[in-house]
């Protein structure tokens, strides 16, 4: 490629080029403040659309409530700590199952990078994902047998997919 082949004749063209940068900042503004618009009425309207309805139960000081447990997104991790009898066992492993999942971008040093070609490696990851939601589920269920044995092979199975 030689520089100004496309243009032979050597006219400035810059008087045809359109700037994109102003339209899709307004773009994102507009999405940006319709989000922040539906966020804003929603709270205001049905503030306790979104809440738990056990949290209106009134308190009683001598007995644990049933529902006491971590926002949906960490009960993976409580499950986990859940499953390990010993309490320190279970708090390293609870750590452990979220510091894997911080560490876990900067280990990937390998020179390929896609799934599209591994269907091993695809069918490890869609196995994960299942783990991750059935422990989720799992932290969310009472402590009782069937659960806890449950929690127990799908901790085992969380950490055996990172070694």
């Amino acid at each position: 490629h030689q520089t100004g082949s496309n243009n032979p004749m050597g006219l400035n063209s810059n008087i045809d080029k359109i700037p994109f940068h102003p339209y899709f900042t307004f773009k994102d503004i507009v999405g940006f403040i319709i989000m922040i618009l539906l966020l804003i009425m929603l709270t205001l309207w049905n503030p306790y659309l979104l809440g738990d309805p056990d949290n209106f139960i009134p308190a009683n000081p001598l007995v644990t409530p049933i529902h006491i447990q971590p926002e949906w997104y960490f009960l993976f991790a409580y499950a986990i700590l859940r499953s390990i009898p010993n309490k320190l066992g279970g708090v390293i492993a609870l750590i452990m199952s979220i510091a894997i999942l911080m560490i876990l971008p900067f280990y990937n040093l390998s020179k390929f990078r896609g799934m599209q070609f591994y269907p091993i490696n695809q069918i490890l990851f869609w196995m994960m994902v299942a783990t991750v939601i059935l422990l989720t589920w799992i932290g969310a269920r009472p402590v009782e047998n069937p659960y806890v044995i449950y929690g127990q092979i799908l901790t085992v199975i969380y950490f055996m997919y990172f070694i």
